[in-house]
């Protein structure tokens, strides 16, 4: 455990993962924020990188439906108030017993004040530590400990582990009812073979994806541009993606996610393009030639524009989802 103790004014401690940051997530956030205003204490999210079991049970044993910096994001812009600290997450930090973590991380590091985690919280060595215990040491430490009813739809609970299922069974409108907006993945472009350009449909390559996929196949999306210039904000094009092995065109095994922006130019090599699949519009198969796959994308490009056309960025990300 880091021993560092960095000035910390007194906190509203919220305490999770958080990965998605779903529906569920947003209310503990939500509460918590109310709570900390009428207290007049810091927000303040402690959430952990890696996730605690990419480190006790392997990088495989976990898909993350949002990276860190992602994370971050979300909970900043859609709750500007809340101060995010990532705490590293090692084994180190995994055996650390549970009161020692209280005191250290929460009553020192962060000057907690008010705890909130939620009511299946469990902390420490070998998740020793729960909601009960927690309570018992914060009264000892100074902080109040609140545990957050799980909140969900007539489906069942909102949660990470459901959001993972709806996507990896390729229900993308489940997926968005579970986080509150459509699912997003991001990575960078690179050089591809250029084919899609003789085609008529100049894709972008993206790579270095770090997030959760969906089922090989189309998709309808929403795809976020960064300013060339360097400015903070992004532009919203509609676009048509394809992720797969690209069967018709000799792909190799890998899987490739490829996105045509509909209506737009420009170079986007070397740019970070985070891509909201809004719904997925056919599977990914194989066909007769060039000209039939070429009509096909004509297809699924109209298609496209069609599942997007109505579509509106959450206000709340100001113009982002």
């Amino acid at each position: 455990m880091d021993d560092r103790r960095p000035t910390s004014p007194p906190s509203l401690v919220v305490i999770g993962n958080f990965d998605g940051v779903h529906r569920g997530h947003a209310a503990v956030l939500r509460a918590a924020s109310e709570l900390a205003q009428r207290a007049r204490l810091t927000p303040t999210l402690l959430t952990f990188d890696p996730h605690p079991v990419e480190v006790l049970r392997g990088p495989e044993a976990v898909t993350r439906l949002t990276s860190t910096p992602r994370k971050v994001e979300l909970v900043e812009r859609s709750f500007p108030g809340f101060r995010v600290v990532v705490e590293p997450f090692t084994h180190e930090l995994a055996s650390v017993a549970a009161a020692d973590f209280a005191r250290g991380i929460l009553a020192e590091r962060l000057a907690a004040r008010h705890v909130v985690v939620g009511e299946d919280f469990c902390f420490g060595r070998g998740r020793s530590g729960d909601v009960t215990l927690l309570r018992t040491l914060g009264a000892g430490l100074g902080f109040e400990v609140h545990a957050q009813a799980l909140v969900g739809d007539a489906t069942g609970i909102w949660s990470s582990s459901r959001a993972r299922q709806a996507l990896a069974t390729g229900e993308l409108a489940a997926l968005e009812s579970i986080l509150g907006r459509p699912h997003s993945v991001a990575g960078r472009v690179v050089e591809g073979a250029r084919r899609g350009r003789t085609l008529g449909f100049p894709t972008a390559n993206v790579a270095d994806l770090r997030e959760a996929l969906p089922p090989d196949g189309v998709y309808a999306c929403a795809v976020d541009v960064p300013d060339p210039a360097g400015g903070a904000r992004a532009a919203l094009h509609r676009g048509v993606a394809n992720l797969g092995v690209r069967p018709t065109l000799g792909g190799g095994g890998a899987r490739v996610l490829e996105v045509h922006l509909i209506d737009f130019s420009g170079d986007l090599y070397g740019r970070t393009l985070r891509a909201h699949l809004v719904a997925r519009l056919r599977e990914e198969r194989r066909f007769d030639g060039l000209p039939a796959l070429t009509a096909q994308i004509a297809r699924d490009t109209a298609d496209a524009r069609a599942a997007l056309e109505h579509r509106v960025p959450d206000p709340d990300a100001r113009g982002w989802y």
